[in-house]
């Protein structure tokens, strides 16, 4: 039976904000880049799909953070794939620090597309090729939550640029975290509370894009709605703070 895979990291200074504590899109950014790693040392990867014209693209994501680690702290990631379905592959992370207290959990689910068509490709064949891969594990947490409707009481603009693009040639889902936490009051991004992202992945944006990031701000939380330039809906995405 497979187990967890597990990849440790430290907070370096580029990863911190002025408080010398890590930032949520950065340990985002490492739990991420846990799921490339694994899943290319597995053999399932981005670089072997795009031999077939096709990718790994993230459709849905939770994450929650009990606190953020300082600067120069080291910490482990333990990441698992607990199911694959015909449509979405749910990959689950927990964040630990050196003394084994876990301090974060996040869990993705994962669509394959075919790049010339930019549709979504049926992943039975993974899960039969590779069975071995899951973990018969629970997710840490609850799955991602859908945001059903979002009222903006504030709005940024934001043209898609190259530092904004990744691999897959569309906006970098770190960019959009930074987007959307651009948008809020200090005193949420440097407090100490826990705190829970949601995202949801709706349609892709392109380089040259403007982009209408829409912010409805409440008491804890705060939800988001981004637009591309024709009002096609990206993404919608809430942050909960406990």
């Amino acid at each position: 039976m497979a187990e967890k895979s597990l990849y440790d990291f430290r907070v370096e200074p580029q990863d911190v904000d002025f408080t010398l504590r890590a930032t949520i899109p950065s340990l985002g950014a490492a739990v991420l880049n846990t799921a490339g790693i694994d899943a290319h040392g597995k053999g399932f990867g981005v670089d072997a799909l795009n031999a077939d014209n096709h990718s790994w693209v993230l459709s849905r994501m939770a994450l929650e953070l009990d606190s953020r680690p300082g600067q120069y702290t080291d910490y482990t990631i333990a990441t698992w794939i607990s199911d694959y379905g015909r449509v979405l592959s749910t990959r689950n992370f927990t964040l630990t620090d050196a003394a084994g207290t876990e301090f974060g959990r996040a869990v993705t689910q994962w669509a394959m597309i075919d790049l010339a068509t930019r549709s979504a490709v049926d992943l039975s064949w993974v899960g039969r090729e590779h069975a071995e891969a899951i973990v018969d594990v629970p997710s840490p947490t609850d799955r991602p939550r859908k945001v059903r409707e979002v009222v903006p009481t504030a709005t940024a603009e934001h043209r898609v640029a190259y530092s904004d693009i990744d691999f897959n040639r569309h906006v970098n889902t770190m960019r959009y975290i930074e987007m959307m936490f651009d948008m809020l009051p200090l005193e949420l991004l440097t407090g100490e509370a826990p705190v829970r992202l949601d995202i949801h992945f709706l349609h892709e944006c392109r380089y040259g894009q403007t982009l209408s990031v829409g912010c409805e701000l409440r008491e804890r939380a705060a939800l988001y709605e981004i637009r591309a330039d024709d009002s096609t809906i990206a993404l919608r995405a809430s942050i909960e703070w406990k």
